[in-house]
């Protein structure tokens, strides 16, 4: 009898070599499915927040317009003033990160036009911050490019 519970003792000590690196596979399975999932979801949702950063400069434009009677010409100009009161300088109109012209992985640039201005939303690094490249105007129609190339008025619309 005595001698069966010390073969039973040693038997329940611990997992063998051969258990723990089944286990240590079948992780990593799980981690080579998940890890590309997790930077494609990172990258839609990156892009989708600068969609939405598109329309907020559109939103700021149109305010802009109404007060000042013209387009802003930079992203500083709807941004917060440095010092003092909102202007025609800095309108206080988009955030300081925003007006900055680089958020989200993603480099913004506002240009005006004789009809109005131009925006556009690149990338930094192209196939890691982001797929897509962007562009609108005061039409507010975005237009999408899949390609490290910017986006222009003739890109396909997003949908």
């Amino acid at each position: 009898m005595q001698q069966f519970r010390t073969r039973r003792l040693r038997g329940a000590r611990g997992f063998s070599l051969i258990e723990l690196l089944i286990v240590i596979a079948i992780i990593l399975v799980i981690l080579a499915v998940a890890v590309p999932k997790l930077g494609t979801a990172r990258m839609n949702a990156s892009e989708t927040i600068v969609i939405r950063e598109i329309q907020t400069v559109h939103q700021a434009e149109t305010q802009y317009m109404s007060q000042f009677g013209r387009y802003a010409t930079t992203l500083a100009e709807l941004g917060p003033p440095t010092s003092g009161g909102p202007g025609p300088q800095a309108a206080d109109l988009i955030p300081s990160s925003l007006s900055s012209g680089e958020k989200d992985g993603y480099l913004f640039i506002l240009t005006a036009t004789p009809q109005g201005y131009t925006v556009n939303a690149n990338p930094k690094v192209y196939n890691s911050t982001g797929r897509r490249t962007f562009f609108s105007d005061q039409s507010m129609t975005i237009h999408q490019n899949w390609t490290a190339e910017p986006a222009n008025a003739t890109s396909p619309e997003l949908k």
